[in-house]
């Protein structure tokens, strides 16, 4: 039972999959975490998170910091050997405990070699989401290296496995970018996936600011999969909010109690959690337990919809639009991806990567509504309203990334 065969098995038996975004350099609380993790009181899949230093190929910096006891952000999978990585897994990885590793990458075939090497075969991210971000390396280049790595990934069906592959297209930047254009990312990138050879695919969506509007959009997700990948193995994770956190307990709660809901809702099958701790610092293994334990409970109260929306409304023609107008642009995927950025029929609000056109804008409405504000050259003509065209200025900006931290903690407030 492969990653993807593990998240439709417990949801088909009436569980929402929950998931950490745990890292730890130390091997021996690596270990720790995960176990804590398969020991919850929850359907839980385990995470190795990396450190930023591989994340971006400075290994040098990365064995450096393990030779001085410099501590690190995640797991140095590349630098660790690879012996000491199955001893990390040895009695844990298991048919009804599978591992995906977490990375941000935009150079991710030394960590696919690594992960390979350990015995794991799931993993995340995508050409687009782990570039544009992240660093400034170039578009093509990092198609090109997402590529090579699927290519490496392919060859764990050798072993009799079939692998993994979760996008990050739904998540880019976070928060501001209006849900069409994760959705069309999120979709792009499992096609891109899928033409290489791929089968067993996730598509990914961030919690953003409205919850009517989220729905919206996990159903367009839903519904672009089965139309563009029917023969693939597609399921929808969602992940609690990225952006400000609330900084009271209470206000986070509810704030990932509303992720679990539109989990459950939209008819995803896997959630990535956050914790109370997520404003302050990097949460400990008891409290990423906790999260795990909060979500699965808020899912087990909630009654599953006899059958999720299946529409998707407005975020559905706006990221259908999208997809169709990248497809157009040539028969290679990787290379319509480019040139979608180059002419800017992709093209990430506030994102600042020279591939970047720059010249679309949103803005949040008093409900949290994320809209556009300038379309640029995105194809969306006659299908997106403008409500208003002059320029979000810094003052609104700022306002807008705390709109969540805000709304949230605003019944809380004595707690801080």
């Amino acid at each position: 039972m492969n990653f993807g065969d593990f998240v439709r098995w417990r949801h088909a038996r009436g569980a929402l999959v929950v998931q950490p975004r745990m890292g730890f350099a130390a091997p021996t609380l690596m270990r720790a975490g995960l176990l804590a993790t398969r020991q919850a009181d929850a359907a839980t899949v385990g995470t190795i998170t990396l450190d930023s230093y591989t994340r971006v190929g400075d290994l040098d910096a990365a064995g450096h910091a393990l030779r001085q006891g410099i501590a690190l952000n995640g797991y140095p999978i590349v630098n660790h050997p690879v012996d000491t990585t199955r001893a990390v897994l040895d009695g844990v990885l298991a048919e009804d405990f599978p591992v995906q590793v977490r990375h941000g990458s935009a150079r991710p075939l030394d960590i696919f070699a690594a992960l390979i090497r350990a015995g794991l075969h799931a993993t995340e991210g995508g050409p687009v989401s782990y570039c544009l971000p992240y660093g400034r390396t170039p578009l093509a280049e990092s198609v090109a290296n997402w590529a090579a790595a699927c290519e490496l990934l392919l060859t764990t069906r050798q072993d009799g496995v079939e692998p993994h592959l979760e996008t990050f297209g739904g998540c880019m930047l976070g928060q501001l970018c209006p849900p069409s254009e994760l959705v069309a990312i999120s979709v792009l990138e499992a096609l891109f996936f899928h033409r290489i050879g791929l089968r067993s695919i996730s598509v990914s969506y961030a919690q953003q600011t409205n919850p009517a509007q989220d729905l919206e959009a996990v159903t367009a997700l839903r519904r672009l999969c089965a139309e563009l990948l029917p023969g693939a193995d597609t399921h929808v994770v969602v992940y609690a909010y990225m952006g400000l956190a609330p900084r009271t307990p209470a206000g986070a709660r509810r704030l990932f109690a509303e992720a679990v809901r539109l989990a459950v809702a939209g008819g995803a099958q896997r959630l990535i959690v956050k914790t109370v701790a997520e404003a302050y610092r990097i949460p400990t293994i008891a409290e990423n337990v906790a999260a795990l334990e909060h979500a699965a409970a808020t899912a087990r109260a909630i009654p599953r919809p006899a059958a999720p929306a299946a529409s998707g409304g407005q975020v559905y023609r706006e990221a259908r639009a999208i997809v169709e107008a990248v497809l157009d642009g040539a028969p290679d995927l990787g290379r319509a991806i480019v040139l979608a950025f180059r002419r800017g029929l992709l093209d990430v609000p506030y994102c600042i990567h020279p591939d970047n056109a720059g010249r679309s804008r949103s803005h949040l409405d008093e409900d949290g509504t994320l809209r556009w504000t300038r379309l640029g050259n995105l194809p969306l003509g006659g299908l997106a309203e403008l409500r208003r065209r002059d320029p979000v200025g810094s003052t609104e900006l700022l306002s807008a990334l705390s709109y969540t931290q805000r709304t949230f903690d605003a019944p809380h407030l004595k707690e801080v």
